[in-house]
């Protein structure tokens, strides 16, 4: 976990403009935030322990904000390791 914040601290990936704090990161931070609600929920509500929803629910995360930093960097040429954090 010490490395992945050195990596990501050090922004090697960063672009000019990319700031820790802007727009963008709230957006991130509030979609992010309501795929795993929803992801745990759905998860819980079909029987699954805690345990398996909170895994399912953040691998979801996870491929929706990679997804999306994908298709910034198909679209926009923008791939932001910071979003990503």
């Amino acid at each position: 976990m010490r490395r992945l914040w050195l990596v990501v601290s050090l922004g090697p990936m960063a672009t000019p403009g990319d700031h820790w704090f802007a727009g963008d990161k709230l957006q991130h931070f509030f979609t992010s935030a309501f795929v795993q609600s929803m992801g745990y929920g759905v998860l819980r509500r079909t029987g699954l322990e805690h345990g398996a929803s909170l895994a399912g629910a953040s691998a979801a995360t996870a491929a929706v904000g990679v997804g999306k930093e994908l298709m910034d960097r198909h679209t926009k040429d923008d791939f932001s390791v910071r979003d990503l954090t």
